[in-house]
């Protein structure tokens, strides 16, 4: 099939937890072929060094510093992604001259959109070198330089998708996914109006509050919140934001929103709390959509912590909107970030845009990604 290419993706995102890779052939527009996908955990060890390189890397004025040992953790991440991308090819039997390109987002260390600043770690010359595959990498900058928020990029991943679900079939449909933070795209009926914007916070809250209070990196499938209550108060603490109700959308920075003092809350009460606070960000962030969407498609860990998810179609269900994990729908809600940076990684070589006016209000729509071409191939 013309222009079809055979991708890998790569995904670090921000709850810090672990490497996604993912594999697609597509031809960066209409024609998705999903294939294999695998994850990497991050060592107790180096998932604090992250969490460490986050305060270090808010020095950063320029993107191209690395104070400290951001260096080191640069080379150290790449290497572990070089790894996972082996572990791919050597469970599917396949060989580096099979894949065309890697997509590689790296780890996001800062993200300053009023201050055109953006981080993510990550040596793309590197991980050609390693892994002897062209590499398409720093996805972001373009956007900001052209001034917009350069993120989310998912979006036009997320267009391609929702073409192919009969589910969505002359549906308003918004993908959410639930990281770190959450994000949402809008696709409207037809699929040609596409929204999308950082929602609020998402798993990052509830992985701050229980590693600092239960010295566990997450609450699994809710458990923990599913023994507390809801403290209204504290809960509106973070839904008062005026992020919320601003009319201009923009993307966050893990910063923006802090987890509570030990104080405010036992530790069942305010997994609780930031479980709900999750769901409700959702909700009142798709308030500055064109359309109440009547379908919810939601990816990322966060659709595995069955609170959130249960506040969440209780709360659409009010709307008269319906909330469904993405495997309802036959996709891959491990995977689909990977995915999408394969996806964008073709639609760089073919110099189409990532990022378009509706999804991070750049003024047009604009291409990205700097290629790193392997040794061999010069």
């Amino acid at each position: 099939m013309t222009g079809m290419r055979t991708a890998i993706g790569l995904m670090s995102g921000t709850s810090l937890d672990g490497i996604d890779v993912a594999l697609l052939r597509t031809d960066g527009e209409s024609v998705v072929e999903r294939g294999p996908s695998l994850g990497r955990s991050y060592d107790a060890p180096f998932r604090r060094r992250l969490q460490v390189a986050l305060e270090t890397a808010k020095a950063i004025k320029n993107r191209t510093e690395r104070p400290g040992d951001l260096g080191e953790i640069e080379r150290e991440l790449t290497l572990r992604h070089a790894e996972a991308v082996r572990a791919l090819l050597a469970e599917n039997d396949l060989k580096a001259a099979d894949i065309d390109v890697i997509g590689f987002h790296g780890q996001t260390v800062l993200h300053r959109p009023n201050d055109a600043l953006t981080v993510q770690l990550g040596d793309g010359g590197l991980l050609a070198d390693e892994t002897g595959i062209d590499v398409v990498y720093d996805m972001r900058a373009n956007d900001m330089a052209q001034g917009g928020q350069g993120a989310p990029l998912i979006p036009a991943y997320h267009a391609a998708l929702a073409a192919g679900l009969s589910q969505a079939s002359g549906k308003a449909v918004v993908f959410v996914n639930i990281g770190g933070i959450s994000n949402l795209t809008f696709i409207g009926q037809g699929g040609e109006t596409i929204v999308a914007f950082d929602s609020g916070p998402g798993n990052a809250l509830i992985d701050q509050w229980v590693e600092a209070h239960a010295g566990i990196p997450y609450d699994q499938g809710g458990m923990i919140a599913s023994e507390g209550q809801v403290d209204a108060g504290l809960a509106e603490r973070y839904l008062s934001h005026a992020f919320f109700t601003d009319p201009v959308r923009r993307s966050l920075d893990r910063n923006d929103f802090c987890p509570p003092g030990g104080r405010d809350a036992s530790l069942e009460d305010g997994a609780r709390t930031l479980a709900h606070v999750t769901a409700a960000a959702i909700l009142r962030s798709a308030r500055h959509l064109p359309e109440r969407p009547k379908l919810y498609v939601v990816s990322g860990g966060g659709r595995l912590n069955r609170v959130i998810m249960d506040d969440l179609a209780s709360l659409a269900q009010v709307e008269g909107a319906e909330v469904v994990a993405t495997e309802a729908v036959g996709l891959n809600g491990d995977s689909m970030e990977a995915e999408a940076w394969a996806y964008l990684a073709v639609r760089s070589l073919r110099g189409l845009p990532l990022t378009f006016p509706g999804t991070t209000g750049v003024k047009v729509p604009v291409t990205g990604g700097l290629l790193r071409k392997t040794a061999a191939a010069g």
